[in-house]
């Protein structure tokens, strides 16, 4: 029997926390410290978009913000106001972000006054952290990505010794003056036995809204030279995109999952390479309950290794406004939660009540449209397959990711007929 934690010593309770930690660590696949070595390089927006993308690929995902004295991620995310976790059975409830992504930070904890500083010394930040891991009823997730302040500092230094299966991904920008301390970060995890997932270059490039030229405001290649001379993997260039710095000042990252921009397009292409270092298989998904703009039909949501496949109607590469006029389809097969292939077909002649049977019998369970009439939706039902309208026009991947993250946004149905 446990005694109460009022009536025992501080040696034991620092065993029956790390009793804790340990239990909740074994159902955590896979656990990323995103670092720098200095300030101002973007190591928060690669840690909270790479939670986002991560999370809008199927995975279980959980986003802690061990910055302490600069938390950055909740505003990121938008998560003002008074967002605080709840709390059930003595354990901390991260807030809820997407279905599949919970956050943690201490400016969720802070109350209404986001603006008072934290003032705390080694000792204290060091219980905290270990209090977010211990306390906190983590679920269980295939991803932890820990958001840490620059330097090698109390925090790294804690979390590497609190997750000793920790792998740390490198945040820098191409200048000299942050690859100075990006070494000493390389240094640090080395002595602590941590394992270097990679080197991210940030704000690397800007291309000239006028010519399209690309501008290296702050040099060119250095990062990835590091890399090189370090024999890290170079996990890539994110260039600097004033967009993305509104939208993030805005708390928007819905947008992320498709290829609009240079900056999204680069950070899928970092997110296909963390995922390849990282995981190997995982039988968990996530099957978001239906929407507006969503039909009723159910979709195999739980097993082992359900496939679910996903038609989406394609003009130039992305979603067709409407299904009966697009220049293919392309099915998306996915497997526990996660895209496993694509592959392209020319449709037959439009006629009513042929493209449902025709996608019936290529295996589709969900087809995601632009417009689509009434008639056609109950023929769809009639042949079994989900029917989602009123999508956005990006990439079939782009749209089956958000689906399967429960973030894809669902406008009006642009058909009437």
């Amino acid at each position: 029997m446990v005694k109460n934690r009022e009536t025992i010593s501080q040696d034991e309770k620092h065993k029956i926390q790390d009793a804790e930690i340990r239990e909740t660590l074994s159902h955590i696949e896979h656990k990323i410290l995103v670092m720098s070595g200095k300030g101002g390089v973007g190591k928060s927006t690669v840690a909270a978009y790479l939670a986002v993308i991560l999370a809008g690929r199927g995975l279980k995902v959980g986003l802690m913000d061990v910055d302490l004295h600069g938390p950055s991620i909740p505003r990121l995310l938008g998560l003002k106001g008074s967002v605080q976790p709840s709390f059930h059975a003595e354990k901390a409830i991260p807030v809820q972000f997407f279905p599949n992504l919970q956050v943690i930070s201490i400016e969720s904890l802070m109350g209404e006054n986001k603006d008072l500083a934290t003032i705390w010394r080694g000792p204290i930040k060091i219980g905290v952290i270990r209090q977010f891991i211990s306390d906190m009823e983590w679920p269980p997730l295939d991803y932890l990505i820990i958001d840490s302040p620059p330097g090698t500092g109390d925090e790294p230094l804690t979390v590497a010794q609190t997750v000793p299966d920790a792998e740390a991904l490198v945040v820098t920008t191409p200048q000299e003056i942050s690859l100075a301390d990006v070494r000493k970060s390389i240094h640090f995890c080395r002595q602590v036995n941590m394992k270097i997932l990679g080197i991210v270059e940030n704000m690397s490039g800007m291309l000239c809204p006028h010519c399209g030229k690309e501008i290296d405001l702050f040099g060119a290649r250095g990062g990835e030279l590091l890399a090189l001379r370090e024999s890290l993997t170079f996990l890539g260039k994110l260039p600097l995109d004033p967009e993305v710095v509104r939208q993030g000042d805005a708390g928007r990252v819905n947008g992320l999952g498709s290829d609009r921009s240079p900056f999204t397009r680069a950070l899928n292409a970092m997110v296909d390479k963390v995922i390849a270092s990282t995981q190997e298989t995982s039988d968990r998904r996530v099957f978001p309950e239906p929407k507006g703009g969503e039909s009723d039909l159910d979709v195999p949501r739980t097993g082992d290794l359900n496939k679910i496949i996903f038609a989406v109607p394609l003009a130039e590469g992305k979603l067709c406004s409407h299904f009966g006029h697009c220049e293919q389809f392309a099915l998306v097969e996915t497997e526990s939660g996660k895209i496993k292939g694509k592959m392209m077909h020319n449709p037959p002649p439009h006629e009513p009540g042929v493209l449902p049977k025709w996608l019936h019998e290529l295996g589709a369970h969900v087809i995601i449209a632009g417009g689509m009439g009434s008639r056609a939706q109950q023929l769809f039902v009639e042949s079994g397959i989900k029917v989602i309208t009123g999508a956005p026009m990006d990439p079939p991947e782009a749209l089956v990711s958000q689906y399967l993250a429960g973030i894809l946004e669902t406008g009006g149905n642009v058909c009437d007929h």
